[in-house]
């Protein structure tokens, strides 16, 4: 995934350099009072999320937008704010999973005295903008909208079970303490106010709520059958919070309709995964459960997708790998659009493929590899010191220098996107063709020269064999789509570039072996060239491919999990170590399906799936001795590999019908 390149190199993650095989963090002292990354749970509304550790807090919030400041950020400091709900002095429940089909998380806890069960849902329901535009809104708005509700409802069933509730808000990354006021005539409604630019916060509860400190308390039991609720809420933005907003979207004002809008939630998430096609098979949860958290990191007003939902969650333990992924890079646009077509949402890859074409739309404008949820250029990139971070892993960040990196395989993306989305449909929309000719000539014009790299490396530019890949895509897609505009002339002088690239790549980024390699000036190997099959660069029988694929199976791997490259061969700025990174995993999958290697993919895949988290998410990496994830979290484009992977098993296992289960077609080759 991209990297920043904001800060200075060689930064120490406090681990020897020159191991063959990812770090061994040094022995804890003690037990860490952050949970693992994997047993987060993940909500959304499609405009904001969270993320909720199995204790019952909510340890991560932002609002209003998911790059907005934080309202709990408990994950990055346990001082910066979080929100429990759960039974009085208990700490590890006894179950937790999503509703089938839904981002709806149910977690029963076992109490001394009975048992209670707890859901949790950023709400979303019928679109209620009636009279007025929503401020935010690009794309086409669907008959849904979310309601900026965070609902956490309670039920006793067995017994009687003291419930506590604390809502401790602190705004603005942990360095503002919430300001509490009653709103109503009795204990059930509070308003926490923030610093200047922070949203207001309003509770609703049917407990009796009173304030110490920054923190909204109340404790009651609850016999059998005894239902509450908890509805945290916030306006779309700090200028709205009107009272001509707020009884637009009246939050629940009592435990009946909190219920009901815990449904209805439900209600919308099952009937968005039923227009998606699944495959029969025993892997279709992990599909489904993909697909849900694909959609929970999609900014509904502008089509963007987030990388992940988080900032600053380590690639190292305690190490200073950590970076801000909740902006869009440009670089997931392909893999968007196949997942998602692949699978049958048509109006997501449409809204994706749209927010593309409107960022990348300027005539002079450079294309960026990153932009912000709302097409924002500048993402100005800043260290909080105040933060300790997770398990003290420092600095924590916030912005993402990486978008003023020059990349050479954007335009590759680009184009394979127009290529994917004009396939869908046999049309190639008029308004992306100026863009499309730009891409392509920004391609021709640079494949030649140096770059960072996919991996966005804070070393000397190279000529990396993965963006001279990409800008090959650029220039092939682009032969293709010219012809079907109709510009016989284009065509051929860019597949004469085309050519030109190929013939670069197979004769100056492979070794005497005949592997493909990370850049021209080493025999190192990159993950990143498992992109060849994939992206037809050549046959999967040609013996270039088949024998690059099976080095980086057999020399890059870590009991067979994948490395991005070897740390002790590249200058990537940085000191230390990194653990095994999931989406080049899930790229050998394919790989290997690709080159007929369907048995030794079909175990890989079933290992790499049963690294998923509790709740069948992933991070960014995992570390294959612990099975530990790390890395920012959930990951979007590892769930897109998992899409590919999974799905190129599924069809060798079919008998090789490419096209059986996919909208006609439709491919990322």
């Amino acid at each position: 995934m991209a990297k920043t390149g904001a800060t200075s190199p060689a930064e120490g993650d406090g681990v020897a350099v020159g191991r063959q095989t990812p770090f061994e963090p040094e022995p804890a002292e003690g037990p860490s009072s952050f949970p693992p990354i994997a047993e987060y749970a993940f909500l959304s509304d499609c405009e904001t999320n969270a993320l909720v550790a199995p204790s019952g807090n909510v340890e991560w919030l932002c609002s209003p937008r998911p790059d907005g400041r934080s309202v709990f950020a408990a994950m990055l400091d346990r001082a910066a704010g979080g929100f429990r709900l759960a039974p009085t002095g208990v700490l590890v429940p006894a179950g937790r999973r999503y509703l089938p089909g839904t981002l709806v998380l149910e977690t029963t806890w076992r109490a001394r005295g009975g048992w209670i069960v707890v859901r949790d849902a950023m709400c979303v329901g019928p679109w209620y903008h009636q009279q007025r535009r929503s401020g935010t809104h690009q794309r086409p708005p669907t008959d849904y909208e979310a309601e900026h509700i965070l609902l956490r409802t309670v039920k006793c069933i067995i017994g009687n079970v003291e419930l506590s509730l604390d809502c401790e808000p602190v705004f603005d990354y942990g360095r503002t303490e919430a300001r509490w006021e009653y709103s109503g005539q009795g204990y059930g409604e509070a308003i926490a106010n923030g610093g200047e630019g922070d949203v207001q916060l309003r509770l609703l509860t049917d407990l009796r709520v009173g304030f110490e400190g920054r923190g909204a308390h109340a404790r009651t039991t609850l016999a059998e059958g005894d239902r509450a609720y908890v509805a945290l809420c916030w306006p779309r933005s700090q200028w709205s919070a009107s009272e001509e907003y707020w009884a637009e979207r009246a939050p629940p004002a009592n435990a009946d309709e909190a219920f009901e809008r815990m449904e209805r939630t439900s209600e919308f998430w099952r009937g968005w995964i039923n227009q998606g096609v699944f495959p029969e098979h025993r892997w279709q949860s992990h599909l489904q459960r993909s697909a849900l958290t694909l959609k929970g990191l999609t900014y509904a007003p502008t089509g963007a997708l987030l990388a992940a939902a988080t900032t600053s969650l380590p690639e190292t333990p305690g190490g200073s790998r950590n970076y801000d992924y909740r902006f869009t890079w440009i670089r997931d646009a392909t893999f968007m659009l196949w997942g998602l077509y692949s699978l049958g949402f048509e109006r997501e890859a449409n809204d994706f493929f749209y927010f593309v074409a409107d960022v990348c739309h300027g005539e002079n404008d450079e294309l960026q590899i990153m932009y912000g949820v709302g097409g924002e250029k500048e993402l100005p990139e800043e260290e909080l010191d105040h933060l300790g971070g997770y398990e003290e892993a420092q600095p924590v960040r916030i912005g993402n220098a990486a978008a003023t990196q020059r990349q050479h395989d954007v335009w590759g993306v680009v184009l394979d996107s127009v290529y994917l989305h004009t396939k869908s449909r046999d049309y190639l929309p008029e308004r992306v063709w100026p863009l499309l000719k730009r891409a392509v000539e920004c391609a021709i014009d640079n494949w030649s020269k140096p770059d960072q790299g996919i991996w966005e490396v804070r070393g000397p530019p190279r000529h990396f064999t993965s963006s001279k890949l990409m800008c090959w895509v650029a220039c092939d897609r682009g032969a293709r789509l010219a012809k079907l505009h109709g510009d016989r002339d284009l065509a051929t002088a860019w597949r004469k570039a085309a050519d030109e690239i190929h013939a670069d790549i197979c004769e100056r980024g492979v070794d005497e072996r005949g592997v493909f390699v990370q850049h021209y000036d080493t025999t190192a190997l990159d993950a990143s060239v498992l992109l060849m099959p994939l992206l037809r660069f050549l046959p999967p029988e040609d013996p270039r491919i088949r024998d690059t694929v099976l080095a980086i199976a057999d020399e890059l791997t870590v009991d067979e999990l994948v490395l991005r490259y070897k740390v002790e061969e590249t200058d990537d700025g940085f000191a230390g170590e990194e653990g095994t990174f999931t989406i080049c995993s899930f790229w050998m999958v394919s790989a290997l399906v690709e080159i007929g290697e369907v048995a030794r993919a079909r175990q890989l895949c079933e290992k790499l799936l049963s690294y998923a988290s509790p709740l069948q998410l992933y991070a960014e990496e995992i570390d294959p001795r612990s099975g530990r994830h790390l890395g920012n979290f959930p990951q979007a484009f590892t769930h897109l590999a998992l899409v590919n992977a999974v799905m190129h098993v599924i069809r060798a296992e079919a008998g090789g019908d490419a096209t059986r289960f996919r909208p006609q077609g439709v491919s990322l080759l």
